[in-house]
């Protein structure tokens, strides 16, 4: 499923076995699969599950996880499931001492999400904004210790209207961490700009409706990326 700019009323339906889809992307060729418990983010506490276990049987690939992991038994939970990493998001504001924790508990398995709406930092499965501007998020991640960042540019959230480039390089620049780009991407030509970031902390991007509506391949942006290093 891939909602239009987070809203589940905006929901478009691709498929109805996820571990099919996984395995499908790891045939072509994806090193790391992001997964988002779209009905955890709502709840605050992971839904899905089972969903990942069966992702997990069914790729070899490393795959990371994030919606609803707001506590450390659900971090927990989602690693024992098979997650390789987790995103934590709205935990890191609602509760800073978890981010911590997770870091120390879980070291370099850990990603921090940015989820910006008008610059804003948007929280709560994206149903609320924080107070907390962008470099302070970007610091508490960075001194918490997370590997990575993904930054994710709700606007433009499964809408295919093209990579916001000024706002990736800019959270890059600030950022202290390598961040992953989320939200736009519609083209190959997106990706081939994303990858001229890679020398200013771009180090990864990711895609949804732009593969499943068959925009481009995953195989060929995979060598385009890389190609273009």
């Amino acid at each position: 499923m891939r909602l239009l700019r987070g809203d589940m009323n905006r929901a478009t339906v691709y498929g109805a076995d996820p571990a099919a889809t996984a395995r499908s992307f790891a045939n072509d060729g994806a090193a790391l699969i992001h997964i988002v418990d779209l009905d955890g983010a709502i709840a605050g506490a992971p839904r899905n599950l089972e969903a990942l276990r069966a992702i997990r049987a069914a790729v070899r690939c490393r795959i990371d996880v994030s919606g609803g992991l707001r506590t450390i038994g659900s971090i927990r939970a989602a690693i024992a499931a098979g997650a390789d990493f987790v995103s934590i998001g709205s935990a890191a504001f609602l509760d800073p001492g978890l981010i911590r924790q997770a870091c120390e508990e879980f070291p370099g398995r850990i990603f921090g999400s940015l989820d910006l709406r008008g610059g804003k930092l948007a929280i709560r499965g994206w149903v609320e904004t924080s107070d907390l501007d962008l470099a302070a998020a970007a610091a508490r991640f960075r001194t918490a210790g997370v590997a990575a960042l993904i930054v994710t540019d709700i606007a433009r959230d499964g809408a295919e209207t093209g990579a916001n480039l000024e706002l990736f390089g800019a959270v890059a620049q600030l950022a202290g961490v390598p961040i992953i780009a989320s939200g736009g991407i519609a083209t190959l030509a997106d990706l081939s700009a994303l990858a001229w970031l890679y020398s200013r902390g771009v180090a990864g991007a990711i895609s949804g409706r732009a593969i499943y509506e068959s925009r481009f391949g995953l195989a060929e942006a995979i060598a385009l990326c890389a190609n273009s290093l």
